[in-house]
């Protein structure tokens, strides 16, 4: 465990104060675990998931196909209007 002197805004010690009422903890340094917690998981928590990157790079490896015209994509498809 680190103990550290910081110096807060009074706006960061109510907040500190409301999570400690909140989550019924001792003391502001548990506030402050537990905002750290959230923010790690809020921050550093993938935004992709690897599933779906590995089916992306599968559809990128895939062959493309240029139509012209929506006539020619309805042709090629054989898609009745």
């Amino acid at each position: 465990m680190v103990k550290v002197h910081i110096d807060i805004t009074d706006d960061t010690n109510r907040i500190l104060n409301l999570v400690k009422i909140t989550y019924h903890l001792r003391d502001k340094s548990q506030a402050i675990n537990i905002m750290a917690k959230g923010y790690k998981e809020l921050i550093f928590k993938p935004m992709i998931k690897v599933p779906y990157l590995k089916k992306m790079k599968k559809i990128s490896k895939e062959r493309t196909i240029h139509m012209r015209s929506i006539d020619n994509f309805d042709k090629q498809y054989r898609i009745k209007k």
